[in-house]
């Protein structure tokens, strides 16, 4: 399975930007499919985007037009850019890697990263 590490979160206010990384380990990085998800105190994680190996991104509906998942293969690396931060994105926020291609179900993610806080204060 594939190592991730998430960095980027913080303290952020409402309607400022932060960049979400995640590294992964191995060579086969290049062939999956990379998602974010987050998790919010008291609630169920919940999928924010995702990317395939041939770049097909998918975004929720509650992000879109506001985060914007990419990757770069030659660094091994997912990235979420996300902008207009607003108090309700206040989650820990994870990175996960599927072999399935286009998924946004977290059961089909079976490589997760420890993840990264994110706080936008009003």
């Amino acid at each position: 399975q594939v190592q991730l590490v998430e960095s980027g979160g913080g303290l952020v206010q409402a309607g400022g930007s932060l960049r979400l990384s995640c590294a992964a380990s191995g060579r086969t990085f290049s062939t999956y499919t990379m998602g974010w998800f987050r998790q919010a105190p008291g609630k169920e994680r919940e999928f924010v985007a995702t990317i395939t190996w041939t770049s097909i991104k998918t975004h929720a509906d509650s992000v879109k037009g506001r985060f914007t998942i990419s990757r770069d293969n030659a660094k091994n690396t997912v990235y979420l850019q996300m902008n207009s931060l607003k108090p309700e994105d206040t989650a820990i926020y994870y990175c996960a890697a599927s072999r399935t291609s286009y998924t946004m179900a977290l059961g089909n993610y079976p490589s997760w990263g420890q993840g990264t806080q994110v706080t936008v204060s009003s």
